[in-house]
């Protein structure tokens, strides 16, 4: 059996060896429409899989895996809604599986065909949104917080205001692209619940972030680690994980989870109705809930695997690492993000157009 020793790989060199730089790739249609016994197309995040997890798969499997790139669940739930144009398998978080089972956009699971299963934490089978995980198993977990520059700061960035209600880092800020988690943010800020459903809190949320709009200098779709690396901003909102990929590059970067708290999130391997190749959906996702396979994905993105079995195998470092696993203190002021209804779907993405519209002259 393996045991993994922080062994690091160059995370922008496995992107330009696949192809797959931050922007993302995309899947010319005729291969996303292709199916047969020794295809799936996968649809996943940026930079969250293991160096060599699909040519691993393919060697046990004989099953070549073809991945394209999201950037947030918007855009995931939208390409989905809008019928599946030929993926096998997909990684929603926790409140946009429960939106797609709504939705009837899901494949139950056959878990006699994932005898893996049992590696899963017990706690991660007994979930709200999917009870008795009858379209889900997960993925990974983490956080939402802020990623920073140290020698670039005055001291640690523990607060939401730092990004969301002051002017000191105007231009050298960057906050990610999703509705939910920009609001989310300011609601912790300003000490309402994370699922806010409040028209009037929505609207408050909405007014400061548009007063610090002219600080921001972007709404970055899931590559604020990359631009905090590069020096284009100082300050990122972004996952947990994908600040401690740049962090084994720079040292100078560091990410911290704001006192107010945050979201802990859960991203989930889920079947999309529609999926052309659903028997090797499910033997892919037996493949990552190995034990080795698990831990070697985990070990290179560095997000907390809910993998009891590929648990063990990591190093101590990872295990009792803060920042993929947080403490209970720290745990209490974050909340998971819920599927709030059409509505607030509505007042959300409503709310977000109105701040991401260009400033009038």
């Amino acid at each position: 059996m393996t045991t993994f020793k922080n062994k690091r790989f160059s995370r922008r060199g496995f992107l330009a060896g696949t192809g797959m730089l931050a922007a993302g790739i995309s899947l010319p249609s005729s291969l996303l429409k292709a199916s047969g016994s020794s295809t799936l197309n996968f649809y996943n995040w940026d930079t969250y899989i293991g160096e060599t997890t699909l040519s691993d798969f393919k060697s046990s499997s004989g099953i070549d895996v073809k991945m394209d790139l999201f950037s947030d669940n918007d855009e995931l739930f939208g390409k989905l809604r809008a019928g599946n144009p030929g993926y096998d398998l997909i990684v929603p978080s926790s409140d946009f599986v429960e939106r797609m089972i709504i939705a009837d956009m899901l494949l139950p699971l056959d878990n006699n065909a994932i005898p893996n299963r049992v590696n899963v934490e017990p706690t991660f089978l007994n979930v709200g949104f999917d009870p008795g995980r009858r379209y889900s198993l997960p993925y990974m977990w983490g956080t939402m917080g802020i990623g920073y520059r140290k020698s670039k700061v005055d001291g640690t960035p523990d607060s939401w205001k730092w990004l969301l209600d002051s002017s000191k880092y105007r231009g050298k800020i960057a906050l990610l692209s999703e509705a939910g988690d920009v609001l989310g943010a300011a609601f912790k800020y300003m000490g309402h619940p994370l699922n806010t459903t409040d028209p009037k809190i929505i609207t408050q949320a909405e007014q400061l972030l548009i007063k610090q709009k002219p600080n921001i200098k972007v709404f970055a779709p899931d590559n604020g680690q990359d631009l905090l690396l590069s020096g284009e901003v100082d300050l990122a909102m972004e996952w947990n994980g994908d600040i401690l990929q740049v962090m084994e590059e720079d040292p100078d970067i560091s990410y911290v989870v704001p006192k107010e708290g945050s979201v802990v999130w859960e991203d989930a391997l889920a079947i999309p109705k529609g999926a052309p190749n659903p028997q090797n959906a499910h033997k892919f996702i037996n493949f990552l809930l190995g034990a080795e396979a698990g831990a070697a994905i985990a070990e290179f993105i560095q997000y907390a695997t809910p993998n009891v079995a590929a648990k063990k195998l990591m190093p101590e470092g990872y295990k009792n690492n803060p920042a993929i696993f947080p403490s209970d203190t720290t745990l209490k002021s974050c909340e998971s993000s819920i599927y709030k209804g059409e509505e607030a779907v509505r007042l959300y993405a409503v709310s977000y157009t109105h701040l991401t519209l260009p400033t009038k002259a």
